[in-house]
């Protein structure tokens, strides 16, 4: 009996043994899940595979008119002295930002329909993250100080070369892209110290705070309510600013008596006007939309993350008589020179 009583003693001791090591390998595993994450999977959109071809003609064709739009501006601004004012230096930046923002998406989106993985390694998800935050918040200070000087043109003509210097152009400009910059800095900071689970696939087409937070195990009312205020800080300030100069503007307007005078006010004013409403409405869309709904929260990232820097170069080009000028001065000298 004794014998007996020896050997169940060291079979119980055997057993809890194994057990407690199963358990440490386990936990080793699901340890290894959060720290050895090299990259994540893109899901994109959740179509039939037959239409990969199809998506991918659209996104390049997309594509290809962002850069002939985007570096056709950019050379028109800078090419042509009479557009040498501090409208089309905003807006020569606003197309330098479109150019990078979409080109941080598009062609990773279109590699994905031809890819059987279709993934993205860890850090090339940061970057994209990083340097898609940082352009579209650019973006969204850009329409604010251009809408300032829409502002400054219609309601003090007089003091418009005086108040809108240079100098204060320039640092319009730089304070636009430093505010995208620690906005951006702080918003990847916080959503890659954030703990991943198991799952890398990622129900999106790019690398976005909303999918990446999906696939956290990390509470995340904190990490939100930071978002949210971070999202105010950034957004409200901006619409302030267009909503209150455009009310000032509209004020001014309505008093020109001349009705060719009000015509060419608005004209200066509808351009941009259209770029605002386009950019924030598909930004506004896209936050309102709730979760269980990601596939149009795809339609609406694609609107503000492709469309809208398409649209951009054929709204303010094709409702302006400038750019239209410069640019057919533009194609008669190529053609002299050919």
């Amino acid at each position: 009996m004794i014998y007996n009583a020896k050997n169940k003693a060291k079979s119980v001791f055997v057993y809890f043994a194994y057990a407690s090591h199963q358990v440490s390998s386990m936990g080793d595993r699901e340890t290894s899940n959060h720290s050895e994450m090299t990259d994540f999977i893109l899901i994109g959109f959740r179509v039939r595979h037959e239409l990969h071809l199809l998506l991918f003609l659209i996104f390049l064709l997309v594509y290809v008119m962002i850069l002939l739009g985007n570096v056709g501006m950019m050379a028109i601004i800078m090419t042509d002295p009479r557009l040498n004012t501090p409208m089309y230096f905003f807006l020569g930046n606003l197309s330098f930002v479109d150019l990078f923002y979409s080109s941080v998406i598009a062609p990773k989106a279109m590699s994905n329909f031809w890819s059987e993985s279709k993934s993205i390694s860890f850090a090339g998800c940061v970057a994209q993250l990083f340097l898609f935050a940082l352009f579209i918040v650019t973006e969204g200070f850009l329409l604010a100080a251009m809408a300032y000087d829409r502002f400054i043109a219609i309601c003090n003509p007089l003091l418009y070369s005086v108040q809108m210097s240079a100098r204060l152009c320039t640092q319009l400009v730089a304070g636009s892209y430093f505010c995208g910059c620690v906005s951006s800095v702080l918003q990847t900071s916080m959503t890659f110290t954030l703990s991943f689970c198991a799952s890398r696939a990622i129900d999106h087409f790019y690398c976005d705070v909303r999918p990446l937070q999906r696939l956290s195990c990390s509470d995340l009312f904190v990490h939100r309510i930071v978002s949210f205020t971070l999202s105010i800080i950034i957004i409200l300030p901006t619409i302030i600013v267009i909503v209150v100069s455009y009310m000032y503007i509209v004020s001014t307007v309505l008093n020109i008596r001349s009705t060719e005078g009000r015509k060419k006010a608005f004209s200066t004013c509808s351009s941009h006007l259209g770029v605002v409403s386009v950019l924030y409405g598909a930004v506004f869309f896209m936050y309102l939309t709730p979760d269980r709904f990601p596939e149009l929260s795809k339609v609406a990232s694609l609107c503000y993350s492709l469309v809208t820097p398409m649209l951009n170069p054929l709204i303010y080009s094709l409702r302006n008589k400038d750019v239209k000028e410069a640019l057919k001065k533009l194609l008669e000298k190529k053609n002299a020179i050919l």
